[in-house]
């Protein structure tokens, strides 16, 4: 759990950003909150990969994994940006 844990922070650094180049339009949310956003799709996402029996690789990229993790990180970032939108047009 911990490695988990360890690994999506690293690849929410990666995969935050990369979610938010995969989403059309303009984000309104900072880098702390795409990160942030990323780590949390980087976790549930591994977490799905768990419960579904994808094993850790140690020979190799487990490639499905990540690009569960991808799709969970589109996810939350899409998420994160609508809620952080309707923030902004709330204060006006």
């Amino acid at each position: 759990m911990l490695g988990l844990i360890i690994g999506s922070i690293f690849f929410g650094i990666i995969l935050g950003p990369l979610a938010r180049l995969i989403l059309p339009g303009r984000q309104a949310i900072g880098i702390a909150w795409t990160i942030g956003a990323g780590f949390l799709g980087a976790l549930v996402g591994g977490l799905i990969a768990n419960a579904i029996g994808l094993a850790d690789m140690k020979d190799d990229i487990d490639w499905t994994r990540i690009l569960i993790q991808l799709i969970c990180a589109v996810v939350a970032v899409a998420a994160v940006a609508a809620w952080k939108g309707s923030q902004s047009s709330a204060r006006r």
